[in-house]
């Protein structure tokens, strides 16, 4: 059986990184006290289909992750992924860092 091209070329390449994060679509339906075929269904969407996103084998794009904050009622930031580059650690305003590294007196 071959795959037309034309959906192949449409697909998340493997690996390629979630515009959502798993857990957070987890937590999120937990919370409201949905389960996954009552949420997919709210959504138009299979319950295989849900449980491949809270599982993080398929992506909940981003018009996807709207519908799903609209329907559990939670902020979009709770179901988006986190960026790469975000970190928590404290960061040093710039006069902070000049004040430490000026030459004394």
């Amino acid at each position: 059986m071959t795959v037309p091209q034309d959906r192949k070329s449409s697909r998340r390449p493997r690996g390629a990184p979630l515009d959502h994060a798993p857990e957070g679509v987890t937590y999120a339906r937990v919370a409201a006290g949905l389960t996954k075929q009552s949420l997919a269904s709210t959504l138009g969407i299979s319950k295989q289909f849900m449980g491949d996103i809270e599982a993080g084998r398929r992506n909940a794009g981003p018009d996807l992750l709207e519908a799903m904050a609209a329907q559990l009622d939670c902020p979009l930031v709770v179901l988006q992924a986190k960026q790469a580059g975000a970190t928590s650690e404290k960061r040093t305003r710039p006069d902070e860092a000049e004040a430490g590294t000026a030459p004394g007196p």
